[in-house]
Formats: C-alpha cells, sequence, structure tokens
C-alpha cells in the first residue's frame, strides 16, 4: 500500500473546540474558548501540534476573516484601513505566520496595530495568529515579532500516543464502533500520527465495516486500505 493510497481518506469532521483533543494543552484551548473581543492569542509549536485545527475551531460559527500564505493579499491591509464599523468580525484569525513574505508581514504588522487601536472600542475584534515557534525565535521583522507576545501566548504540544489512543477509543465508541487494543496499536503503528487522519480513518472503517457486515479487525483494517474503489469513493 502506498502513502499516497493511505492518504486518500480525508477528514470528515470540521475543526471544532468540542472536537479537539485537550492533552496537555487544556490552557491553551481554556484561552482559545474564553479569547474576547480586544484580546490577542499566539499559539506556536512544531507541526503536528494541532495549532491550525484549534485555530480553525475557533473561528468556526464566528464572524470571522481568516488569512494564511494562500489567501493573504490587499485585502488584509484593506481590513487594517476600514472604518471601525465596517470590520464585521468577531475573529480575525492568521494561520503560519512562519511562511508570511516580507509584505505580508508588513500587512500583519498593520492588522496589530488596528487590533490595539480598537480593542477598548464597541468595535473590538480578538486577534489569532499561530506559528511554529515562540515570538522571539521567529524569522520575523522586528516589530511584528514584539507584537506576537503583546497578549496571551501559548505553546501548543503534540499529543502523547496514549493520548491518541484513548481519544480514537472515545472517539470511536461516540460512533457506536468499538475498537480493540490490538486495532487501536495497527492504526498508531501502521497508519500515521495525524489525530485528524485518524479520526478519518475511523469514519471510514464504520463505513466499511457496515457495508462488509463484519466486525473490525486488523485485516478488515488492511482491506479496507487496499480497496482503491471504496477509498476513491
Amino acid at each position: 500500500m502506498s502513502r499516497q493510497l493511505l492518504l486518500e481518506i480525508s477528514p470528515t469532521q470540521s475543526p471544532s473546540l468540542d472536537n479537539t483533543v485537550v492533552g496537555a494543552n487544556a490552557a491553551a484551548i481554556d484561552a482559545a474558548k474564553g479569547l474576547s473581543p480586544g484580546r490577542a492569542l499566539y499559539l506556536w509549536g512544531a507541526p503536528g501540534c494541532g495549532r491550525s485545527h484549534l485555530l480553525h475551531a475557533m473561528i468556526k460559527d464566528k464572524r470571522a476573516h481568516f488569512f494564511n500564505i494562500e489567501t493573504l493579499s490587499d485585502k488584509i491591509l484593506t481590513l487594517a484601513t476600514l472604518p471601525a464599523d465596517q470590520i464585521g468580525a468577531e475573529v480575525v484569525a492568521v494561520d503560519d505566520i512562519q511562511e508570511m513574505t516580507a509584505e505580508q508581514q508588513a500587512a500583519v504588522f498593520a492588522l496589530y496595530n488596528r487590533w490595539r487601536e480598537l480593542a477598548a472600542t464597541p468595535q473590538a475584534f480578538g486577534l489569532v495568529v499561530t506559528g511554529d515557534r515562540a515570538p522571539m525565535m521567529m524569522s520575523l521583522r522586528e516589530d511584528l515579532r514584539t507584537r506576537l507576545g503583546w497578549d496571551l501566548v501559548f505553546r501548543l504540544d503534540p499529543l502523547s500516543d496514549a493520548e491518541k489512543l484513548e481519544a480514537l477509543k472515545a472517539y470511536a465508541l461516540r460512533r457506536g464502533l468499538p475498537l480493540s487494543e490490538e486495532v487501536l496499536d495497527w492504526m498508531l503503528t501502521h497508519y500515521t500520527r495525524d489525530i485528524r487522519q485518524l479520526f478519518a480513518l475511523v469514519d471510514a472503517l464504520d463505513r466499511y465495516s457496515l457495508s462488509k457486515h463484519r466486525t473490525v479487525t486488523v485485516p478488515l483494517v488492511r482491506q479496507m486500505l487496499s480497496d482503491r474503489e471504496f477509498l476513491q469513493s
């Protein structure tokens, strides 16, 4: 089985604070849940720690503007200069600040200034930014690096294997799909350690086991992952 084939199973759940696995990040997730207009939050951690998942979870069901290296454009500069009553967002989110070009960094710098200008007004908005390192370790323009630390800053730690197993077990049970320790261990050892992909695998296994009228076992998991017709359906 190729790695490409395995990853054809896409996550079916959209990120939300309810399906965010806490692990050692309780304080950061509490801060995300409680972020109010006029406050800013910088979340950082290594790839796979869940920072993008948490950022998307924060803006779900909110009036929000979202930017990353693909979507950041003149719009963010326009946002930073709009009249306060035209910003129209509860939260402004910027993902993967470490990937931004010099021009894009200038736009985020202007956004931070606008956020601070409006922080104590009725037009205040929350600002959340993610990156891969602590503020003072970022390879960014100095004035922007300083702004990343203006308010709340939290490091996100990746889930341990034991935490992933517990999260998978609980998620499967909520779907009415009890999984044996053997299956759970196999998934973590032979599939991926990305928790969202693991959740997606559980979703796929639920559908596949129902279609085959079989209990989920390691041989059934292997069979499903080699079933190109099912994976591409």
